[in-house]
């Protein structure tokens, strides 16, 4: 099947992707990840369930030097992956894999072999077909649908291939932190967990989650990253995320 494509700006520009016209379209939450993840030149990251790659580029494109494996399922969302990857010059340090995550096999045939990576960032589906609408477009429902083990094996796939002091980095749903918490029980510490609030005031919508590998068995909570401001307007630290491409800065509460 030919997919019907647009070619789309983000990141205020610094970024050109070309993705489906129908399905799931690179968003906030992509971009949100990516500046979450720390990374610095000469390290190898992982990006699971990279779709066309807007996370893990955005990720190559702030932190230089970084290599990224960008790893998707889907054969057609994985040659955009590298095609998107060559558009912005970033070939030479970001790849894609088209594999599972839980495929070891693959992932090892690709060079993602145990305790390699320095990092992994993730945005699996988290949408519960139990609960929620589920979109008839098939696509759209990969990306956005979950069994229930589903968060569990990518983690602990993501255990298997860091280095010890490796960084998970995650975003789900708010509502579901404690999932994500259960998930990095066994293998990982230090934990940062940091709110997105659509706006002051409300609920949050999402949580971003980081990692280590190995650390002590801790948690911090941080001041959360408010997207709008009460006038509905992008606030001055999300516009700085979203389009100057700037990292994510932890602050207490």
């Amino acid at each position: 099947m030919t997919l019907e494509t647009s070619d789309d700006a983000v990141l205020g520009g610094r970024l050109r992707l070309r993705q489906p016209l129908r399905g799931h379209r690179v968003g906030h939450d992509a971009m949100l990840l990516a500046a979450f993840t720390p990374a610095q030149a000469g390290q190898h990251v992982a990006d699971f369930g990279a779709g066309i790659g807007g996370a893990g580029l955005a990720l190559a494109r702030r932190a230089d030097g970084v290599r990224v494996t960008l790893v998707e399922i889907d054969p057609e969302l994985a040659s955009l992956a590298a095609h998107n990857a060559a558009a912005n010059d970033l070939a030479e340090r970001v790849r894609a894999v088209c594999a599972d995550v839980g495929d070891v096999a693959a992932l090892s045939g690709a060079g993602l072999t145990p305790a390699s990576l320095d990092g992994v960032l993730m945005n699996p589906p988290f949408n519960d077909a139990r609960r929620q609408k589920v979109s008839p477009d098939p696509r759209r429902r990969l990306a956005h649908v979950a069994d229930p083990g589903l968060l569990g094996r990518w983690v602990d796939g993501a255990a298997r291939l860091l280095k010890r002091d490796g960084t998970l980095t995650v975003i789900w749903r708010a509502g579901g932190l404690a999932d994500v918490l259960e998930a990095l029980e066994r293998d990982f510490g230090a934990i940062a967990v940091l709110p997105v609030f659509p706006r002051p005031g409300a609920t949050a919508i999402r949580v971003l989650v980081r990692a280590v590998k190995g650390a002590a068995r801790e948690r911090r909570e941080y001041a959360g990253l408010v997207l709008n401001d009460e006038t509905g307007r992008p606030s001055v630290a999300a516009e700085a995320v979203l389009r100057g491409g700037e990292a994510l800065v932890l602050a207490e509460p």
